[in-house]
């Protein structure tokens, strides 16, 4: 595949109509999960607080729609402070990462709090992971196309190898999405990523 062409803007255009309802139903499917997983959530939130000291989720910088930064939110998986202590990324076998953390990402559950950056529109379900600044600052001009849409709690990268992927690739991956978007290419990546969270591929 020629990775140079994988940007097409008619294909975004043509998607238009497609984006305003993707982001209707995601807002109305983030928040019937939200009251249904209630008390999934308020379980999580009380192991956290019993495992260790510390704030129950943990905020961080991402760069998403039009390259506009926002604060993520996940159930915090490490010591508090660990980002003051380590790597920017997290290594596999981090002492950083907590008993009930190493559990909460390997089911991916530690994503969940991001139905609220759905609900305030700054994510959708599916679509790019957000990255943090320092990585994207690095990006090239074609690569920078994966902010034309909003950053996904799923998306193709993550259903085609997660973490394993090195950034390159995952951004090639990124803007063939961009390239190909669609209700049936959001369908495929929604049915797709309980299979990668299952087979816990490329979970650090």
């Amino acid at each position: 595949m020629n990775t140079e062409s994988l940007i097409k803007p008619v294909a975004l255009v043509d998607a238009k109509p497609y984006l305003r309802l993707k982001y209707s139903l995601d807002f109305c499917f983030a928040l019937l999960m939200l009251l249904c997983m209630a008390p999934l959530l308020l379980c999580v939130a009380l192991l956290i607080r019993l495992e260790s000291k510390g704030p129950i989720f943990y905020l961080q910088t991402r760069v998403g729609l039009n390259e506009t930064p926002f604060q993520i939110y996940k159930f915090r998986t490490m010591v508090a402070g660990a980002d003051k202590i380590g790597p920017l990324l997290t290594e596999t076998n981090d002492p950083r990462i907590t008993r009930f953390g190493k559990l909460l990402r390997r089911t991916s559950i530690d994503e969940l709090p991001q139905l609220l950056n759905i609900l305030k529109g700054e994510m959708s379900f599916i679509g790019p992971r957000p990255e943090v600044p320092p990585i994207v600052a690095d990006y090239t001009e074609r690569q920078r196309g994966v902010f034309q849409v909003r950053p996904g709690l799923s998306g193709w990268a993550q259903v085609n190898g997660r973490d394993e992927l090195d950034i390159p690739t995952k951004l090639n991956l990124d803007l063939e999405y961009i390239a190909n978007l669609s209700l049936g290419m959001d369908f495929k990546i929604l049915c797709l990523t309980p299979l990668a969270v299952l087979s816990k591929r490329g979970v650090n």
